[in-house]
């Protein structure tokens, strides 16, 4: 048994950054699997207070070593319920940060921990002596629970059998949110459970809109609300929308200048481009608008290389979080794309022109079955010149202009030229006088690669320069 050693446990740390001159161990993150599932369990399934480590304790870890990590909570309590699981779960963010030496990010499957070199000079051996007293700090900031037990696994096989169990828990969750719309509810919940990393962050998480760490819905934010009434999760009245298509509320935006500290008063949920929802840093993916097409991207942490605008992952994440309102680059929850308002004030999935491969394979039960092979993918556009030949060629709606699937306006007019030049001009002369003036749109786009609209802009051209009837 190790030796009870005294951490410096304070809110003070949480936020604390553990950079890789002082790394000690790396959990999980973008090299390792990694994963925290909270359980709800009967109280006389749990031993209280015990922290059994499942592989490779932390004194047998070497520095600089990233190794895969999972930990479960099980929680036990007279008012503990299923929806509580996440809610538990997510203050880990908080709560695991309030060790000095420890820095825990992000959520579920995506978690990204770092433990200092502190620590070890601390002297301490054993997972047992961190988590031991996190149950304590469990039961002090939220006093429903009355028991907790947790595992940590560190052998690398375990994780990957645990972290499948976890994942059919985590799919068991979200399933049940997909059948809940904002029209059957009278009130949204609110969350700054991340304001410690992201101080501006105001989370607004809907039945339509899932938190975009997508670790809390709906479900989830009414039952922390009610055993935790003074918690980062807490009611909003809905009311009645000042535009309901964009998704702003009166009631939002008053909460957002409130606990944005008067950096955004208004926020709305259903757009990429017109004061969008924060985004906090821990959101499952990002989407980034590419005005060269005029749509929007789509990439996931797993995803390793650049899109097509030229950026990883990292770089747009680092633009966007921090609880930014950030015009053109919005941080998403996974849920969020089986949605029905899924950027519907955008024209929705008629507006997506690139997903990563991996995310698009993931929720292709999401996508509506004709855009499905329209969205590219790094297999078939990584820049935006050939990302602009894959949407000529599938006929993309961003080419000809979208109509916004939920009320049929035309919001976008199609793929048009700034500046139309003479190499422009010589080009169509050149095509029209090779076809005779039989134009077929598909020999525009795979000859010039224009599209119809295009080419007509130049022939009107051609026509105002009196060199075309």
């Amino acid at each position: 048994m190790a030796e009870e050693i005294k951490l410096d446990i304070s809110p003070m740390y949480e936020g604390e950054r553990i950079r890789k001159g002082d790394l000690w161990v790396e959990l999980g993150g973008p090299k390792a699997d990694g994963f925290e599932l909270s359980l709800a369990t009967p109280m006389d399934q749990i031993e209280d207070g015990k922290v059994t480590v499942v592989g490779p304790d932390l004194g047998e870890t070497a520095e600089g070593t990233t190794m895969p990590f999972g930990m479960v909570f099980k929680v036990g309590g007279e008012k503990i319920e299923k929806d509580l699981e996440s809610i538990i779960e997510r203050r880990n963010h908080a709560l695991l940060s309030y060790i000095s030496g420890l820095m825990h990010l992000n959520q579920r499957y995506d978690i990204w921990m770092r433990i200092g070199t502190n620590l070890k000079k601390k002297g301490v051996t054993s997972w047992t002596q961190i988590y031991k007293p996190v149950i304590d700090l469990y039961k002090a900031e939220m006093p429903f629970i009355e028991k907790m037990e947790i595992t940590i696994y560190t052998d690398p096989a375990e994780v990957k059998k645990q972290l499948a169990n976890a994942m059919a828990v985590y799919a068991a969750r979200d399933e049940r949110a997909k059948g809940l719309h904002d029209e059957d509810v009278d009130v949204f919940y609110g969350c700054t459970l991340c304001q410690a990393f992201a101080p501006t962050s105001a989370c607004v998480v809907t039945p339509d809109r899932p938190s975009l760490c997508g670790a809390i819905t709906w479900f989830d934010g009414r039952a922390a609300a009610k055993v935790d009434p003074e918690g980062p999760q807490f009611p909003i009245e809905k009311g009645t929308a000042i535009d309901a298509i964009a998704g702003e509320y009166e009631a939002i935006n008053q909460m957002a200048e409130q606990r944005s500290g008067g950096e955004y008063s208004v926020m709305k949920l259903y757009t990429f481009f017109d004061a969008p929802h924060t985004s906090c840093g821990c959101f499952e993916t990002i989407g980034f608008y590419m005005p060269e097409v005029d749509g929007i991207g789509i990439a996931d942490r797993d995803f390793k290389g650049a899109a097509p605008n030229g950026l990883p992952f990292s770089t747009m994440a680092g633009q966007t979080g921090g609880g930014k309102q950030v015009v053109g680059f919005l941080g998403m929850g996974v849920l969020y794309y089986f949605s029905p308002k899924f950027l519907q004030a955008d024209g929705g999935w008629d507006r997506i022109v690139w997903m990563s491969k991996g995310l698009k394979e993931r929720v292709k039960a999401g996508i509506p079955e004709a855009m499905f092979p329209k969205i590219a993918t790094e297999a078939d556009a990584t820049d935006i010149e050939s990302l602009k030949k894959f949407l000529l060629k599938v006929d993309h709606p961003v080419v000809n202009g979208v109509s916004r699937p939920v009320d049929g306006a035309k919001i976008t007019e199609g793929w048009k030229f700034e500046d139309i030049d003479d190499d422009m001009k010589e080009k169509v002369i050149a095509f029209i006088e090779a076809t005779g003036g039989d134009i077929d749109t598909e020999a525009v786009k795979a000859k010039l690669g224009m599209s119809e609209g295009q080419f007509m802009q130049v022939v009107e051209a051609l026509q105002a320069d009196g060199v075309l009837e």
